[in-house]
Protein backbone atom coordinates (compact mmCIF):
# COMPACT_ATOMS: atom_id res chain seq x y z
CA UNK A 1 0.00 0.00 0.00
CA UNK A 2 1.49 3.67 -0.95
CA UNK A 3 1.19 6.40 0.86
CA UNK A 4 -1.44 7.82 -0.58
CA UNK A 5 -3.65 5.26 0.74
CA UNK A 6 -2.31 5.18 4.34
CA UNK A 7 -3.07 8.71 4.23
CA UNK A 8 -6.82 7.86 3.01
CA UNK A 9 -6.92 5.43 5.53
CA UNK A 10 -6.03 7.93 8.35
CA UNK A 11 -8.28 10.68 7.51
CA UNK A 12 -11.09 8.22 7.40
CA UNK A 13 -9.91 7.30 10.79
CA UNK A 14 -9.73 10.74 12.00
CA UNK A 15 -13.35 11.36 10.36
CA UNK A 16 -15.32 8.65 12.48
CA UNK A 17 -13.34 9.51 15.46
CA UNK A 18 -14.13 13.24 15.32
CA UNK A 19 -17.68 11.53 14.62
CA UNK A 20 -17.64 9.62 17.94
CA UNK A 21 -16.23 12.90 19.50
CA UNK A 22 -19.36 15.10 18.38
CA UNK A 23 -21.92 11.88 19.45
CA UNK A 24 -20.76 12.06 22.59
CA UNK A 25 -20.53 15.74 23.13
CA UNK A 26 -24.49 15.86 21.97
CA UNK A 27 -25.19 13.51 24.30
CA UNK A 28 -23.59 14.86 27.05
CA UNK A 29 -25.16 18.23 26.14
CA UNK A 30 -28.41 16.25 25.77
CA UNK A 31 -28.77 14.90 29.39
CA UNK A 32 -26.99 18.62 31.19
CA UNK A 33 -29.88 20.29 29.69
CA UNK A 34 -32.33 17.46 30.70
CA UNK A 35 -30.43 17.99 34.41
CA UNK A 36 -30.68 22.06 34.12
CA UNK A 37 -34.43 21.70 33.36
CA UNK A 38 -35.53 19.30 36.13
CA UNK A 39 -33.39 21.51 38.64
CA UNK A 40 -35.76 24.32 37.38
CA UNK A 41 -39.16 22.11 37.56
CA UNK A 42 -38.08 20.86 41.38
CA UNK A 43 -36.91 23.96 42.44
CA UNK A 44 -40.31 26.09 40.94
CA UNK A 45 -42.65 22.65 42.80
CA UNK A 46 -40.49 23.22 46.09
CA UNK A 47 -41.60 26.73 46.12
CA UNK A 48 -45.09 26.42 44.60
CA UNK A 49 -45.81 23.22 47.60
CA UNK A 50 -44.33 26.09 50.37
CA UNK A 51 -46.83 28.48 48.91
CA UNK A 52 -49.69 26.16 49.33
CA UNK A 53 -48.24 25.04 52.59
CA UNK A 54 -48.54 28.31 54.18
CA UNK A 55 -51.27 29.80 52.19
CA UNK A 56 -54.06 27.72 51.66
CA UNK A 57 -54.81 27.45 55.24
CA UNK A 58 -55.75 31.40 55.45
CA UNK A 59 -57.45 30.86 52.43
CA UNK A 60 -61.34 31.40 52.92
CA UNK A 61 -64.12 33.61 52.28
CA UNK A 62 -63.26 36.32 55.01
CA UNK A 63 -59.97 36.97 53.77
CA UNK A 64 -60.86 37.10 50.01
CA UNK A 65 -63.48 40.32 50.78
CA UNK A 66 -61.85 41.22 54.04
CA UNK A 67 -60.42 45.01 54.17
CA UNK A 68 -56.77 45.77 54.85
CA UNK A 69 -55.97 45.73 58.68
CA UNK A 70 -52.84 46.01 60.90
CA UNK A 71 -53.71 42.95 62.53
CA UNK A 72 -52.91 39.46 60.23
CA UNK A 73 -56.25 37.33 61.63
CA UNK A 74 -58.42 40.07 60.27
CA UNK A 75 -56.43 41.25 57.01
CA UNK A 76 -57.78 40.79 53.70
CA UNK A 77 -57.36 41.70 49.88
CA UNK A 78 -60.60 42.64 49.02
CA UNK A 79 -59.17 46.37 47.73
CA UNK A 80 -56.17 44.77 46.42
CA UNK A 81 -57.87 41.97 43.95
CA UNK A 82 -60.39 44.31 43.06
CA UNK A 83 -57.60 46.95 42.57
CA UNK A 84 -56.12 44.47 40.11
CA UNK A 85 -59.05 44.21 37.93
CA UNK A 86 -59.29 47.93 37.57
CA UNK A 87 -55.89 48.02 36.78
CA UNK A 88 -56.50 45.04 34.14
CA UNK A 89 -59.35 45.98 32.67
CA UNK A 90 -58.39 49.30 31.92
CA UNK A 91 -54.46 48.82 31.13
CA UNK A 92 -56.14 46.28 28.35
CA UNK A 93 -58.56 48.99 26.94
CA UNK A 94 -55.65 51.54 26.55
CA UNK A 95 -52.42 49.23 25.37
CA UNK A 96 -54.59 46.32 23.33
CA UNK A 97 -56.13 49.26 20.67
CA UNK A 98 -52.85 51.07 20.28
CA UNK A 99 -50.51 48.64 20.05
CA UNK A 100 -52.50 46.08 18.13
CA UNK A 101 -52.94 49.16 15.15
CA UNK A 102 -49.29 49.90 15.54
CA UNK A 103 -48.01 46.76 14.64
CA UNK A 104 -50.67 46.36 11.71
CA UNK A 105 -49.14 50.26 10.44
CA UNK A 106 -45.22 48.72 11.03
CA UNK A 107 -46.18 45.55 9.03
CA UNK A 108 -48.49 46.23 6.41
CA UNK A 109 -48.72 49.85 5.65
CA UNK A 110 -45.31 50.97 7.08
CA UNK A 111 -42.95 51.79 3.79
CA UNK A 112 -39.16 50.75 4.47
CA UNK A 113 -36.83 53.66 5.15
CA UNK A 114 -34.42 54.80 7.57
CA UNK A 115 -36.73 56.72 9.92
CA UNK A 116 -39.06 53.42 9.75
CA UNK A 117 -36.16 51.63 11.00
CA UNK A 118 -34.83 53.65 13.70
CA UNK A 119 -38.48 53.20 15.22
CA UNK A 120 -38.29 49.50 14.80
CA UNK A 121 -35.06 49.24 16.53
CA UNK A 122 -36.37 51.56 19.53
CA UNK A 123 -39.70 49.86 19.98
CA UNK A 124 -37.26 46.33 20.46
CA UNK A 125 -35.07 48.12 22.72
CA UNK A 126 -37.94 49.53 24.63
CA UNK A 127 -39.40 46.03 25.39
CA UNK A 128 -36.27 45.32 27.57
CA UNK A 129 -35.97 48.70 29.20
CA UNK A 130 -36.54 47.84 33.52
CA UNK A 131 -39.94 48.42 34.58
CA UNK A 132 -39.29 51.29 37.50
CA UNK A 133 -37.79 53.52 34.45
CA UNK A 134 -41.56 53.44 33.31
CA UNK A 135 -42.71 53.90 36.98
CA UNK A 136 -40.54 57.37 37.01
CA UNK A 137 -41.73 58.22 33.46
CA UNK A 138 -45.55 57.53 34.70
CA UNK A 139 -44.72 60.05 37.86
CA UNK A 140 -43.31 62.87 36.04
CA UNK A 141 -45.74 62.25 33.07
CA UNK A 142 -49.03 61.40 34.26
CA UNK A 143 -48.92 62.28 38.22
CA UNK A 144 -47.18 65.55 37.74
CA UNK A 145 -47.52 66.80 34.31
CA UNK A 146 -50.69 65.99 33.79
CA UNK A 147 -51.92 66.36 37.36
CA UNK A 148 -53.69 62.79 37.79
CA UNK A 149 -51.83 62.00 41.13
CA UNK A 150 -52.08 58.47 42.35
CA UNK A 151 -55.18 57.16 40.83
CA UNK A 152 -55.74 54.39 39.01
CA UNK A 153 -55.76 56.30 35.91
CA UNK A 154 -51.94 56.87 36.60
CA UNK A 155 -51.21 53.03 37.05
CA UNK A 156 -52.95 51.62 33.96
CA UNK A 157 -51.25 54.74 31.63
CA UNK A 158 -47.69 53.70 32.94
CA UNK A 159 -48.43 49.82 32.91
CA UNK A 160 -49.84 50.29 29.09
CA UNK A 161 -46.70 52.28 28.17
CA UNK A 162 -44.70 48.83 29.51
CA UNK A 163 -46.85 46.31 27.64
CA UNK A 164 -47.15 48.58 24.55
CA UNK A 165 -43.17 47.87 22.91
CA UNK A 166 -44.47 43.94 23.70
CA UNK A 167 -47.82 43.97 22.41
CA UNK A 168 -46.46 45.90 19.06
CA UNK A 169 -43.56 43.19 18.64
CA UNK A 170 -46.13 40.08 18.77
CA UNK A 171 -48.33 41.77 16.82
CA UNK A 172 -45.87 42.41 14.07
CA UNK A 173 -44.26 38.41 14.00
CA UNK A 174 -48.01 37.29 13.94
CA UNK A 175 -49.06 39.10 10.88
CA UNK A 176 -45.18 37.90 9.48
CA UNK A 177 -46.50 34.41 10.06
CA UNK A 178 -49.56 34.93 7.60
CA UNK A 179 -48.61 33.65 4.22
CA UNK A 180 -48.09 36.26 1.55
CA UNK A 181 -49.87 33.90 -0.70
CA UNK A 182 -53.25 35.10 1.33
CA UNK A 183 -53.28 38.01 0.26
CA UNK A 184 -52.82 37.69 -3.19
CA UNK A 185 -55.66 35.82 -3.73
CA UNK A 186 -57.60 38.15 -1.91
CA UNK A 187 -56.23 41.02 -4.25
CA UNK A 188 -56.65 38.75 -7.01
CA UNK A 189 -60.53 38.69 -6.36
CA UNK A 190 -60.50 42.15 -6.15
CA UNK A 191 -60.24 43.18 -1.99
CA UNK A 192 -58.92 46.38 -1.57
CA UNK A 193 -55.53 46.33 0.96
CA UNK A 194 -58.07 47.15 3.75
CA UNK A 195 -60.66 44.50 3.01
CA UNK A 196 -57.77 41.98 2.64
CA UNK A 197 -56.29 42.63 5.79
CA UNK A 198 -59.60 42.61 7.84
CA UNK A 199 -61.35 39.51 6.49
CA UNK A 200 -58.12 37.74 5.74
CA UNK A 201 -54.72 38.74 7.74
CA UNK A 202 -56.20 39.47 10.96
CA UNK A 203 -58.66 36.41 11.19
CA UNK A 204 -55.20 34.10 9.92
CA UNK A 205 -53.27 35.96 12.46
CA UNK A 206 -55.41 36.43 15.94
CA UNK A 207 -54.47 33.40 17.74
CA UNK A 208 -50.72 34.87 17.66
CA UNK A 209 -51.57 38.46 18.64
CA UNK A 210 -53.87 37.47 21.05
CA UNK A 211 -50.75 34.98 23.15
CA UNK A 212 -48.42 38.29 22.80
CA UNK A 213 -51.62 40.35 24.20
CA UNK A 214 -52.13 37.68 27.02
CA UNK A 215 -48.64 37.64 28.14
CA UNK A 216 -48.28 41.18 28.14
CA UNK A 217 -51.14 41.81 30.55
CA UNK A 218 -49.96 38.83 32.32
CA UNK A 219 -46.63 40.56 33.02
CA UNK A 220 -48.37 43.86 34.08
CA UNK A 221 -50.57 42.30 36.62
CA UNK A 222 -47.26 41.46 38.60
CA UNK A 223 -45.43 44.08 38.09
CA UNK A 224 -44.51 46.11 41.31
CA UNK A 225 -41.76 48.58 40.64
CA UNK A 226 -43.85 51.19 38.63
CA UNK A 227 -46.67 51.38 40.21
CA UNK A 228 -44.77 51.57 43.87
CA UNK A 229 -43.08 55.10 42.01
CA UNK A 230 -45.77 56.24 40.97
CA UNK A 231 -47.32 56.07 44.90
CA UNK A 232 -49.70 53.30 44.78
CA UNK A 233 -50.67 52.84 48.27
CA UNK A 234 -49.93 49.83 50.61
CA UNK A 235 -53.13 50.36 52.81
CA UNK A 236 -56.00 51.47 50.66
CA UNK A 237 -59.48 51.04 53.06
CA UNK A 238 -61.68 51.17 50.34
CA UNK A 239 -62.49 50.11 47.05
CA UNK A 240 -61.89 52.32 43.99
CA UNK A 241 -64.85 53.50 42.42
CA UNK A 242 -63.31 56.08 39.63
CA UNK A 243 -60.69 56.01 37.25
CA UNK A 244 -59.61 59.12 39.62
CA UNK A 245 -59.21 57.24 43.43
CA UNK A 246 -56.36 55.74 44.99
CA UNK A 247 -55.73 52.23 44.94
CA UNK A 248 -53.22 49.11 45.68
CA UNK A 249 -52.90 46.23 44.10
CA UNK A 250 -52.14 42.31 45.12
CA UNK A 251 -48.52 42.36 43.91
CA UNK A 252 -48.07 45.89 46.47
CA UNK A 253 -50.16 43.92 49.17
CA UNK A 254 -48.06 40.85 49.10
CA UNK A 255 -44.67 43.26 49.39
CA UNK A 256 -46.10 44.63 52.25
CA UNK A 257 -46.78 41.45 54.26
CA UNK A 258 -44.17 40.10 53.38
CA UNK A 259 -41.61 43.11 54.41
CA UNK A 260 -43.66 42.73 57.35
CA UNK A 261 -41.47 40.31 60.67
CA UNK A 262 -44.98 38.10 62.30
CA UNK A 263 -45.23 35.08 60.67
CA UNK A 264 -49.14 35.69 60.49
CA UNK A 265 -48.26 38.17 57.54
CA UNK A 266 -46.49 35.65 55.73
CA UNK A 267 -49.17 33.23 55.72
CA UNK A 268 -51.68 35.90 54.10
CA UNK A 269 -48.91 36.81 51.65
CA UNK A 270 -48.33 33.21 50.74
CA UNK A 271 -52.61 33.27 50.15
CA UNK A 272 -52.70 36.56 48.18
CA UNK A 273 -50.07 34.79 45.81
CA UNK A 274 -52.20 32.26 44.77
CA UNK A 275 -55.06 34.35 44.40
CA UNK A 276 -52.38 36.24 42.31
CA UNK A 277 -50.86 33.16 40.23
CA UNK A 278 -55.02 31.66 40.03
CA UNK A 279 -55.46 34.82 38.15
CA UNK A 280 -52.61 34.54 35.81
CA UNK A 281 -53.59 30.71 34.90
CA UNK A 282 -57.04 32.23 34.22
CA UNK A 283 -55.63 34.47 31.67
CA UNK A 284 -53.50 32.09 30.57
CA UNK A 285 -56.53 29.42 30.02
CA UNK A 286 -58.66 31.88 28.42
CA UNK A 287 -55.50 33.03 25.86
CA UNK A 288 -55.31 29.14 25.12
CA UNK A 289 -58.99 28.93 24.39
CA UNK A 290 -58.86 31.58 21.79
CA UNK A 291 -55.55 30.31 20.23
CA UNK A 292 -57.48 27.07 19.81
CA UNK A 293 -60.78 28.19 18.93
CA UNK A 294 -59.37 30.18 16.12
CA UNK A 295 -56.41 27.66 14.34
CA UNK A 296 -59.39 25.45 14.08
CA UNK A 297 -61.51 28.59 12.07
CA UNK A 298 -58.36 29.28 10.24
CA UNK A 299 -56.85 27.10 8.14
CA UNK A 300 -53.96 27.62 5.05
Amino acid sequence: MGKKGKGKIKKRLKYFSNTRVYEYQDQAFKYFGLCCTLIGVVVLMLLLGDVLYRGLSRLDWDFIMGLPSRRAAKAGIYTAWVGTLWIMVLTAVIAFPIGISAGLYLEEYNKKSRLSNIIEINIANLAGVPSIIYGLLGLELFARALKLGESVLTGALTLSLLILPIIIVSTREALKAVPYSIREGSYALGASKWQTIWYQVLPAAVSGIFTGVILSLSRAIGETAPLIVIGALTFVPFVPESVMDSFTVLPIQIFNWVSRPQKEFSENAAAAIIILLSITFIMNGIAVYIRHKWQKKVKW
